[in-house]
């Protein structure tokens, strides 16, 4: 197994993206963290499909944008496993809108959540990672942080930054052996997706070379290279899990 007893904390894991790098981690023997914000339900879900095959998670619930509550987070699960092996920085948020008619709070929401949220986790992980000399940090972005998008602002600045502090997190760290990368994940099959009507689905795919949108499963493959050790000497890269959307 590629992550036999390490423990990894995945943000926003109750569903999506989140849920399918639970799944995958756990599948390969990590002890699975579940953090979420919203529905207890759900992350309970994600939580008793690993244990239905022998796998070990447990759920969180934190808002990521809050500084103390990660702290807290973090504590609480170096105090009951007395380390922390990965992070996945998922959790994330939309709230779209024309600039001129985007709302400040929903402009600051998504900051908070997206770019805050993933700084608050590095802040509070690394200082535990320094100490064991190892770690991986896998932050998600978005192909939206690459290109931007008409509608997206909030969200496009989000997921720029975040590539920006994994490039940063990656000096600052990576003489204590702690590699900091991120996912872009193009158009991929998820509840966020699914809103959408089906012509912009279609146009969606028409610009995609591989003709076929992402599953969460495509991620999470990507993930769980970035978290063994097969990807040790990698570290400030940005990989896109696009079909080619963005070249």
């Amino acid at each position: 197994m590629k992550l036999k007893e390490k423990v990894a904390l995945i943000t926003g894991a109750s569903s999506g993206i989140g849920r399918a790098i639970a799944l995958k981690f756990a599948s390969e023997g990590a002890i699975v963290i579940v953090n979420y914000s919203g529905s207890a339900e759900s992350a309970q879900k994600v939580v008793d499909e690993i244990n239905s095959f022998g796998g070990r998670a447990e759920s969180i619930k934190c808002d990521v944008a809050n500084y103390d509550d990660v702290k807290n987070m973090i504590d609480n699960i170096i105090e009951k496993y007395n380390r922390i092996d990965i992070l996945v920085n998922n959790a994330g948020i939309t709230k779209d809108n024309l600039i001129m008619r985007m709302d400040i709070e929903d402009f600051n929401r998504v900051i908070d959540v997206n770019l805050k949220g993933c700084f608050n986790t590095i802040k509070c992980v690394s200082r535990y990672m320094i100490k064991q000399k190892c770690g991986k940090i896998i932050n998600m972005s978005s192909v939206i942080g690459i290109t931007g998008n008409a509608g997206q602002a909030n969200y496009a600045a989000s997921k720029a930054g975040v590539i920006a502090l994994t490039k940063s997190a990656a000096k600052e760290f990576a003489s204590r052996n702690i590699n900091v990368n991120a996912i872009a994940p193009g158009y991929i099959e998820t509840r966020m997706t699914d809103v959408l009507n089906d012509k912009i689905k279609e146009d969606i795919i028409d610009k995609i070379p591989l003709k076929k949108a992402g599953k969460p499963e495509d991620v999470a493959k990507t993930a769980l290279f970035l978290a063994c050790d097969e990807s040790n000497y990698i570290t400030g890269q940005v990989i896109n899990v696009d079909g080619g959307m963005v070249m």
